[in-house]
C-alpha cells in the first residue's frame, strides 16, 4: 500500500492548478460507480450535488468527486469532470439519456495572493476536466491539485492522504484538502494534533509534546479578527472496499468526521464547511453493526493522518506575506 486514496482498487485521483492563480482542483474518479454518502459538520459549506447523496434519494451511486478551491466559483469543477466523463459514455442512465453524477465541495482560497483576475469565467470547469483527464494511481501531496491555495492558521495548508485496514483485511483510505480555519499543530510547535495516530512518521514523527501550558490551547484562527465565514474549509474523501449500503456510507461519513477532530483545533466551526464524503466500491462483505463501528473507527484515524500529511507536505506560497510551510519551520 502507497498510503494514498488509490490503495482502494478502482479509485484513480489527478490534480490540475495555477500557480499564478493559486488555486486548482482536485478529481476522484471510480472505475464502477460507487454507493456513496456525505456528512456536513461546517457552518458554511460549498456544495454540488449534495442532496442527491442523501439516503432517502434515489441515485446510489457515483462515477466520481470534484474538489476545488476558488469558493462558489469552483463548483464549475464538477462539470469539467463531469464533462470527461460524458465523451467516455459514463453515468447514470435514463433511456438513452447518460449522465455523470459527480457530487463536489469547494474551499475558499480567494485571498490567498494568487492572481484571481480571470475575467468572465473562472478556469475551475477547464481545470476539472484536465484534473480527470490526469487521473491515476500515483498523485502529488502538499501544494497540489484542490490543496494549492489552501491555509490555515499558521501555517500552509495542503492536500493530503493515507490508507489502512482493519483487523479483517478490509481497506479505507481517505483523501483531505485542509484549508481550515483553526490550527492542525499544537500551539506554536512542531507537534501535530493527529499525533497519536502517525504511522511510520508520515509527517515528521514528533509526537505530542511533553507537557501542554495554557497557551498551546488558546484559540488560533485564521485572519485573527479579520477572520469571516467564507473564508475556510476542510474537505476529505473516504473509501472503502466494503460493501455499503447507502444509509451505511452515512454512518461511515459521520463517524469518518470524528477524524477532524483529532487533527484541527478548533473544528466544524461556524467559520468552516467541513464536509466528508464516504464512497464503498463492494467489494468485501462486513457486518452491520460491529463491522461497520470498526471501519468508522479506522476510517475516523485515517482521516486525521491525511490532515495532518497535507500540512506537512506543503509548502510556502510564493507571495508576500505568504504563511510559511511545516518544513520550512520544523524540518530538521
Amino acid at each position: 500500500m502507497k498510503n494514498l486514496l488509490t490503495d482502494i482498487p478502482g479509485v484513480r485521483v489527478g490534480h490540475a492548478g495555477d500557480t499564478a492563480l493559486a488555486s486548482g482542483v482536485t478529481a476522484v474518479l471510480f472505475d464502477s460507480p460507487a454507493v456513496a454518502a456525505m456528512d456536513v459538520r461546517g457552518g458554511g459549506p460549498g456544495t454540488r450535488e449534495s442532496a442527491l447523496l442523501d439516503p432517502v434519494n434515489t441515485v446510489e451511486r457515483i462515477d466520481a468527486l470534484a474538489l476545488a478551491g476558488g469558493s462558489a466559483f469552483g463548483i464549475e469543477a464538477g462539470g469539467g469532470v463531469q464533462a470527461w466523463l460524458a465523451e467516455r459514455g459514463r453515468g447514470f442512465a435514463i433511456r438513452d439519456a447518460i449522465v455523470p453524477i459527480v457530487p463536489g465541495a469547494v474551499v475558499f482560497d480567494l485571498l490567498n495572493g494568487g492572481d484571481k483576475r480571470w475575467g468572465r469565467f473562472p478556469p475551475y470547469r477547464d481545470l476539472g476536466y484536465a484534473a480527470a483527464a490526469a487521473a491515476g494511481q500515483d498523485f502529488a501531496l502538499g501544494n497540489a491539485g484542490a490543496g494549492l491555495g489552501a491555509t490555515t492558521a499558521n501555517l500552509k495548508g495542503g492536500l493530503g492522504s493515507a490508507s489502512a485496514a482493519t483487523p479483517g483485511g478490509v481497506r479505507v483510505a481517505a483523501l483531505a484538502v485542509v484549508n481550515a480555519v483553526g490550527s492542525v499543530t499544537v500551539g506554536d510547535g512542531p507537534w501535530f494534533w493527529a499525533a497519536p495516530f502517525e504511522s511510520e512518521s508520515e509527517y515528521g514523527g514528533r509526537g505530542l509534546p511533553p507537557s501542554f501550558a495554557p497557551d498551546m490551547l488558546t484559540m488560533r484562527l485564521k485572519g485573527g479578527p479579520a477572520t469571516t465565514a467564507g473564508e475556510n474549509t476542510t474537505l476529505a474523501v473516504v473509501v472503502t472496499d466494503a460493501v455499503l449500503t447507502k444509509p451505511q456510507a452515512r454512518r461511515l461519513a459521520i463517524i469518518a468526521q470524528t477524524g477532524f477532530a483529532r487533527a484541527i483545533y478548533p473544528v466544524h466551526a461556524p467559520l468552516d464547511g467541513d464536509v466528508v464524503f464516504a464512497a464503498a466500491t463492494g467489494v468485501k462483505p462486513i457486518d452491520p453493526l460491529v463491522g461497520l463501528t470498526e471501519l468508522g473507527m479506522v476510517a475516523a484515524n485515517t482521516v486525521a493522518r491525511a490532515i495532518a500529511r497535507g500540512v506537512y507536505e506543503a509548502a510556502a506560497l510564493p507571495f508576500r506575506d505568504a504563511l510559511p510551510a511545516w518544513k520550512d519551520r520544523f524540518a530538521r
